[in-house]
């Protein structure tokens, strides 16, 4: 019988926590192996990776390094090629633009052996965008790379999908979102920054990349939606919030507003109304203090406005609804038929109320 590896790329604010969660729920899953790979043998990392050791993954570093993780005291089990030869699925968690440069170093040598192969969000262009929940139908046995797409697109593509098109992908008229973005991880040391800092429009039709890459998504699923963001950061280090504002063609109510996303379970509501009492819920009651839904809504806010016009706020669950498209996209690939049973085991991870 053919054995399931999954093989993590990066060990950074998604890949740890992804890595931890496949180890812990390996069998759950039907994975027979986790292997992950890390690229510099450093002092400060070596707590990290000694514990996803202990939860059973397995390290892969590159020809020529062992002996620098060795000096740690860390024994790696693999090479880099091997361990991405050897694997079912692949799942690059590097910085912006490794993926797409491993792609064509490694990935594409070893299409023909190797079931599929996963980026993460900032990696556009590498394969078919995802997002679970949203887009499962569009994915199809031709699809090899496959796109998670970023936290924030996650958050835009939900809210949108609830409220606006789920039934009627023409009901949406337009579409509008501010993302106030973090400044960085608490994990991260760099690119703290002092005060408020307003982004620029990149794209001419969609202003940030964020509506953009929600426009690609739901392109997947043969639509063409009116979206445009725009973005900026504070000098946090909890959540990403979003406001948006969605134009649609059949009246609603706020009660209606509400009940939709009550009944989405990738939806989580709050009465908090601050980024840190929702974290701080995440440090205490989700898996490497992630919160997996995609979103989470700040019940208060939502309006309607003249019965077409719904505007509210909500946060971005960083990194966990990521983490949870990872592993649907990778259990799709490893069980074609199966993989909703199979991701069910991560359940009592999401959350009705917070």
């Amino acid at each position: 019988m053919e054995r399931k590896i999954v093989h993590v790329i990066g060990t950074g604010t998604i890949g740890e926590p992804l890595i931890g969660l496949l180890s812990d729920y390996r069998d759950q899953l039907g994975i027979d192996e986790v292997t992950f790979h890390k690229n510099s043998a450093l002092r400060r990392d070596r707590s990290k990776v000694t514990d996803l050791l202990r939860r059973g993954a397995r390290l892969s570093v590159d020809e020529g390094k062992e002996q620098e993780f060795r000096k740690l005291g860390i024994d790696p089990d693999l090479e880099t090629q091997e361990s991405i030869k050897r694997s079912s699925v692949v799942i690059d968690c590097t910085p912006k633009g490794v993926g797409q440069s491993n792609k064509v170093k490694y990935y594409k040598k070893y299409s023909d052996t190797v079931k599929g192969f996963l980026a993460q969000g900032s990696e556009d262009g590498f394969g078919k965008k995802y997002a679970r929940g949203i887009n499962d139908h569009a994915l199809d046995s031709s699809d090899k790379f496959i796109q998670i797409v970023s936290c924030n697109t996650h958050n835009m593509s939900c809210i949108t999908n609830t409220l606006a098109v789920n039934e009627d992908p023409d009901n949406l008229v337009e579409g509008k979102y501010v993302c106030i973005r973090r400044a960085n991880d608490l994990s991260q040391t760099g690119s703290f920054i002092p005060a408020p800092q307003v982004g620029s429009h990149g794209d001419e039709k969609y202003g940030s990349h964020h509506a953009a890459d929600a426009a690609g998504l739901f392109a997947t699923m043969g639509m063409d939606l009116n979206l445009f963001s725009s973005a900026m950061k504070v000098n946090s280090q909890y959540m990403h919030v979003l406001w948006f504002t969605l134009k649609v063609k059949e009246p609603t109510t706020l009660a209606s507003v509400k009940e939709r996303l009550h009944n989405n379970d990738n939806v989580a509501m709050t009465m908090k109304d601050m980024t840190s009492t929702v974290f701080s819920f995440g440090r205490d009651h989700g898996h490497y203090g992630r919160i997996m839904n995609q979103t989470v809504v700040v019940e208060q806010s939502l309006h309607v406005r003249n019965d077409h016009e719904i505007t509210g706020f909500c946060f971005t669950p960083q990194d966990g609804n990521s983490i949870l498209s990872s592993i649907s996209a990778a259990e799709w690939l490893l069980y074609p038929h199966s993989y909703e049973d199979k991701i069910q085991c991560l359940s009592h991870l999401f959350f009705n109320i917070i």
